[in-house]
């Protein structure tokens, strides 16, 4: 069920169940956008996270997608038919999914991509934009955070709340980097955290995909994972 993290911010229990659950997160500043709308098939629905915080599929206004996996986009056919938004995704991930840039067919996560792109593309009638690193959408930021993706993105809205994506996981109330088998490159991975560590003011809340979000000290707890890398 809904959580609700801060004033109009809440996190979505999406996906089936552990390891295939996935945050995702409704954020209602005039605006309301939903951060990675989860798997092709959720359980419970993303309508019925929706309607459990008082809204519907066509309250949203826009999509911002960290990165592209499956686990992060199939969910927007869930959207299909009562969302006509835009959908954002960081450039260079968009550029994978429409063939335009070819992952190493030798690499673990690569050779994963090629197939999902072809299972799982981006809906075609969907308005998808490129975000690029430093883009300002309303009232967030967006960092280009490589590593697990080659275009993962974070996106820090300017009341304190930093959604992560999968650039860092929660495990016993610590951050930590994911697992080098779901990622591209590990020392990217590190080299993004300490950088978003270095450019972002300090935030609150730290909404991850994976694991409980923080509501409070997330920054301090993103340069601790920083510091142990």
């Amino acid at each position: 069920m809904p959580t609700r993290l801060a004033e109009g911010i809440w996190m979505l229990d999406l996906g089936l169940f552990p390891p295939f659950s996935t945050n995702g997160y409704l954020i209602d500043d005039g605006t309301v956008t939903l951060v990675d709308p989860g798997l092709f098939w959720n359980r419970p629905t993303l309508g019925a996270e929706l309607s459990e915080v008082g809204y519907e599929v066509g309250d949203v206004d826009r999509v911002f997608l960290t990165h592209y996996d499956v686990d992060h986009t199939a969910g927007l056919r869930a959207l299909d038919g009562q969302f006509d938004g835009p959908v954002y995704i960081g450039a260079a991930d968009l550029a994978l999914v429409r063939r335009e840039s070819h992952p190493k067919l030798l690499h673990h996560k690569g050779l994963f991509h090629r197939a999902a792109r072809r299972l799982f593309p981006l809906p075609d009638h969907m308005d998808v934009r490129a975000v690029e690193d430093g883009d300002r959408i309303g009232q967030f930021t967006a960092y280009h955070t490589p590593g697990h993706n080659p275009g993962h993105t974070v996106f820090v809205h300017d009341s304190g709340a930093a959604f992560l994506g999968d650039l860092v996981w929660e495990s016993d109330g610590r951050l930590t980097t994911p697992i080098w088998f779901d990622s591209y490159d590990m020392g990217e991975i590190a080299e993004s955290v300490r950088r978003l560590v270095e450019r972002t003011q300090p935030f609150e809340v730290a909404a991850m995909a994976h694991g409980t979000p923080l509501v409070s000290g997330g920054h301090a707890a993103l340069a601790a994972c920083s510091d142990r890398q």
